[in-house]
């Protein structure tokens, strides 16, 4: 298996590592990540996920593996399943999640950044979704992600045309948020200034901002709590209490 999980402070990092294949996602490790997260999930301690490759993110699911594993509808479906139970971890995490992308960060590996919360890129990143140079429909729910950060007219030609994108274009329609030549100072930098705010202000921030591309807008019950857990938090009365003395609140 060719995933690595280290935790540093408040920061764990799950690296892609499988550099002679370009980080490409094979299918054992498609099928290690909703443990790998659960892991993340139960540690106290960690605040933020970076998940990150090497000189390349990765180059997508592993297509050699597809004559084997892919063969005939049901192991497609399998396979599929594999893909689907991977980004989904990733996405319903319940800690910030950001995407360090050097390199090529193709198909499946755009999977696994647009599964991330916030997307980081070098100036030399490379994107591109490639199902219609494979004769593959694109899961609607890796589809549903990519709209929600593009929107539907790039997500069409992203798709039709399955072509790469670089950085600049990357930032410039939506698809990553930040372009850094060293992309490592710079998720290093925001990885820490999350773990630096509210944590019950920032878990609630990503419940609600889900709950709003899921097309629930209503006050519900479970909003409700967000709102009375934060007030009734020791981080509140910190906060609170760092903003009249005039000092940087601790968290």
């Amino acid at each position: 298996m060719t995933l690595r999980l280290d935790t540093s402070g408040p920061v764990a990092t799950l690296t892609i590592d499988r550099p002679a294949k370009r980080n490409a996602m094979s299918y054992e490790m498609w099928s290690a990540l909703p443990a790998l997260l659960g892991r993340v999930r139960h540690a106290p301690a960690v605040r933020v996920l970076v998940i990150r490759g090497g000189e390349h993110f990765s180059a997508g699911a592993d297509i050699g593996e597809f004559t084997r594993l892919r063969r005939g509808a049901d192991g497609a479906a399998r396979y599929g399943e594999a893909v689907h139970g991977g980004a989904q971890a990733i996405a319903s995490l319940g800690k910030p999640t950001i995407a360090a992308v050097s390199g090529y960060c193709v198909g499946g590996g755009c999977e696994i950044a647009l599964a991330c919360d916030i997307r980081v890129a070098s100036t030399g990143a490379r994107f591109g979704i490639p199902p219609a140079k494979l004769g593959i429909v694109y899961s609607l729910p890796s589809t549903k992600r990519l709209v929600d950060a593009v929107g539907p007219a790039w997500a069409k030609q992203i798709l039709f045309g399955a072509e790469l994108l670089d950085a600049s274009t990357a930032l410039r329609i939506g698809l990553v948020n930040e372009v850094h030549e060293d992309v490592d100072a710079g998720v290093e930098r925001l990885s820490a200034l999350i773990a630096a705010r509210a944590q019950v202000s920032v878990r609630g921030a990503k419940t609600i901002v889900d709950l709003v591309i899921d097309g629930r807008c209503e006050e519900t019950g479970e909003v409700r709590a967000l709102y009375d857990e934060a007030v009734h938090s020791a981080e509140y009365e910190e906060g609170v209490r760092a903003f009249l003395e005039k000092r940087p609140p601790r968290f």
